[in-house]
């Protein structure tokens, strides 16, 4: 089967077809990206009345060729609900959340292992392997199972009782490793070199990203067509910040949407900021951030893979970064759970103490539409 796209290196521009099982670029080792034979046009577009409210009603902008059907539970289609109470609070006229606790796992990492399941076990796969801070380590477990793969999932000691207990409920073979995600990651590289197992790790195959383009994707059609002017985005891997962002270049270079892309900010803990260091000093890269430590477990990423993308689109973008410490994001959580009654996850939380933040310092203006997200349920991390 020809599959209508190829993969291009995001950093030495080297291509490839996108056969077989790829992971990173055989030249240089960074991550490829997905570059599509032809953009969708108004016939695609009109078509979207027909089709159900999931993310794959965006099949022409996704990873799937003609007839195949994807490796899904429903994942996508979530609500960006308005925030009239905090915005009134805090000054913000057009604040509202993207609530990704809907997901069928419970997380935004429903769309990106949906999408890398399904290419994975179309190019042959059997096992699967990913290092979690704990919500990819869940939705690896749910699709595998839904594809009738194998899956292993390396996730930190400390990852919160509940997303271990999903992992372990959907099947996977789970091991917990005595440090952060990084070390999972060296030990889930080893598994896959050994077994020959399909590493699924961020932006360690071309597809997550894919999948996790889909939030910007609805976040146009629910704007009826029109963009945001900020998004506040929770960053550990990235691959929603890069995901989004490669969606409105693709919008706009299709005519979907007129106008400007959105501004992006990345927030992060300041007890794990790498993205934001890099970004304020200039640099083209993050440094490794010792000691990780911060309760919002998708934040605790200490050296992300994809920190070239994820610094690129702030920058292109006219976007920037903040830092909130661990008391501000979970009082912000709080707030979001007891004021607007969204069940926000701590990394939710970092977002709406981030957006408060950059208002704060003039970055965003009262009158602006800004968007926030909340990429997991707050559930999950409740014992």
């Amino acid at each position: 089967m020809t599959l209508p796209w190829t993969l291009q290196c995001a950093n030495c521009g080297a291509t490839r077809d996108a056969a077989g099982l790829p992971g990173v670029c055989e030249r240089c080792g960074q991550p490829y990206l997905v570059r599509y034979d032809s953009a969708p046009g108004a016939d695609a577009k009109a078509r979207l009345r027909e089709r159900g409210w999931t993310m794959w009603r965006y099949r022409e902008w996704l990873p799937l060729a003609d007839g195949e059907a994807p490796v899904s539970l429903g994942e996508g289609g979530t609500p960006l609900v308005e925030l009239r109470r905090l915005g009134a609070k805090y000054g913000l006229r057009e604040l509202a959340l993207k609530d990704e606790g809907t997901n069928p796992t419970g997380s935004f990492k429903a769309r990106g292992l949906s999408a890398a399941v399904t290419r994975a076990v179309r190019g042959g796969a059997q096992r699967l392997v990913v290092p979690t801070a704990g919500n990819a380590g869940i939705a690896l477990a749910a699709y595998a199972a839904r594809a009738g793969a194998s899956a292993r999932v390396y996730a930190p000691e400390s990852t919160p009782p509940t997303i271990l207990a999903q992992i372990r409920a959907f099947g996977a073979e789970l091991l917990l490793v005595d440090g952060h995600i990084g070390d999972c990651g060296t030990q889930a590289r080893a598994y896959a070199a050994e077994v020959g197992a399909v590493d699924v790790s961020t932006l360690r195959e071309p597809y997550r990203i894919e999948g996790k383009k889909t939030l910007g994707l609805e976040l146009a059609e629910q704007g009826g067509w029109t963009l945001p002017d900020a998004i506040v985005y929770p960053t550990g891997g990235g691959t929603g910040l890069i995901g989004m962002w490669k969606a409105f270049r693709e919008l706009q270079a299709a005519g979907w949407v007129q106008g400007k892309a959105p501004r992006l900010y990345s927030v992060q803990s300041s007890g794990c900021a790498p993205v934001v260091r890099a970004f304020e000093s200039g640099a083209e890269r993050c440094e490794a951030w010792p000691a990780p430590r911060t309760v919002a477990a998708g934040l605790r990423v200490p050296a992300p893979f994809g920190d070239r993308l994820m610094l690129g689109a702030l920058r292109e973008s006219g976007g920037g970064v903040a830092a909130v410490s661990e008391s501000e994001l979970v009082a912000a959580a709080r707030e979001l759970q007891t004021v607007e009654g969204v069940d926000a996850s701590p990394e939710g939380g970092a977002s709406l103490a981030g957006a408060l933040a950059l208002k704060a310092r003039g970055a965003i203006e009262p009158g602006e539409r800004v968007v926030i997200f909340s990429t997991g349920a707050g559930w999950l991390y409740r014992a």
